[in-house]
């Protein structure tokens, strides 16, 4: 059919459409899409007749109909209005074409679809090449885990601070979502080094890596952004806080606060306090909150351990021997012990001073 009898045929068109037969409807509604891919510029009169004969032919039409035209028209610049946004609140398995792709949804539409449907229909919004944080908001409220994972995944998604604040709490308790988020390339640095803790050793590599790539200024940024938003619950003290606090203080007045004075508590254990006067003066060596030092020391992480010794400009044997203390009661301590200590030689003093500017804004937990 030539574009000209089509165009002549519209006002007919629109009574076909009231046909009964769904054979009939069927081919008119190809037809009709056929010839809206194929014909020159249209008047906003003819666009209109269009949107209308689509709109009322895909009603009644099955699913796979319906999502043979959501995939023909999903990335159209001029598609109908009306028809794609009848489409993307149709179904998943007709929605999720249009809502993945199509440039003429606007925002309105899409936070009209995120509010009111299910994960299939927020994942397919949060793989656009273009995610408003006003939208990324709503599916970060609403989204299951994988739909969250799909919108950290997609760089064209804009998240507000918010919802990245959001993002980050979820994704610290989920395993799945680790490395999604570190590998963020727009997460805020401060935001970024929260997952420190709960991340594997790879990623915290990364995470130090950036650290050491981050611009002064955004660094700076970061770290305004962190210290308004650290919270002071981390636990209550040890109930030898104070006597502990007051020793090292008189050793520290005394000049025999030493690196080697710290391996002397940890040595000596709980029993006589040494584990609590050594974490009281790495904390002070670092720079650090107290349960930050103790998160470190009770879970031995020795690549934590490793940037606080590192930035303190300690000689490696006195990390190494930190690390053999902690893990005496590994079969494997000492060979343990030299794997870190070669992390330890691999590890730059500069990224390690940057990563602990982010744990010190904790330092307001031990006051509280």
């Amino acid at each position: 059919m030539s574009e000209a009898s089509t165009l002549s045929r519209l006002p007919d068109l629109i009574a076909l459409a009231e046909e009964e037969s769904s054979e009939k409807r069927r081919t008119l509604l190809r037809e009709l899409t056929d010839h809206f891919f194929g014909g020159s510029p249209r008047t906003a009169a003819e666009d209109a007749l269009y949107d209308a004969v689509l709109v009322k032919l895909a009603d009644d039409m099955e699913t796979a109909v319906r999502a043979e035209l959501s995939t023909r028209f999903a990335d159209a610049p001029d598609a109908p209005h009306t028809l794609i946004r009848r489409l993307a609140n149709d179904e998943a398995a007709v929605a999720g074409a249009v809502l993945a792709a199509s440039p003429v949804l606007t925002d309105e539409d899409l936070l009209g679809v995120v509010r009111r449907h299910g994960q299939d229909h927020l994942r397919a919004v949060s793989a656009r090449p273009s995610v408003s944080e006003a939208v990324s908001d709503v599916i970060v409220e609403r989204g299951d885990d994988e739909t969250l994972g799909t919108l950290l995944r997609n760089d064209g998604a804009r998240l507000s601070r918010k919802a990245s604040e959001a993002a980050v709490e979820r994704a610290r308790i989920n395993p799945a979502l680790h490395e999604v988020t570190v590998s963020r390339a727009s997460l805020p640095p401060d935001l970024l080094n929260e997952m420190y803790f709960v991340v594997e050793a790879r990623l915290r590599t990364r995470i130090l890596e950036q650290n050491a790539s981050l611009d002064p200024a955004l660094l700076e940024s970061a770290l305004a952004a962190g210290r308004a938003r650290i919270a002071t619950d981390d636990g209550a003290l040890p109930a030898d806080f104070a006597e502990c606090s007051a020793y090292v203080e008189e050793l520290k007045a005394a000049g025999q606060l030493t690196p080697q004075m710290l391996a002397r508590f940890l040595r000596s254990g709980d029993r006589t306090g040494g584990r609590t006067a050594f974490l009281i003066a790495l904390a002070q060596l670092a720079d650090i909150d107290f349960h930050t030092a103790r998160q470190i020391i009770e879970r031995r992480e020795l690549d934590a351990l490793a940037v606080v010794c590192k930035a303190a400009d300690l000689d490696r044997a006195l990390f190494l021997t930190y690390a053999v203390v902690l893990l005496n009661d590994d079969g494997d301590a000492m060979a343990k012990a030299h794997s870190y200590a070669r992390m330890y030689a691999d590890l730059t003093r500069e990224a390690a001073l940057r990563t602990l500017r982010f744990w010190r804004m904790r330092r307001g937990a031990q006051a509280a």
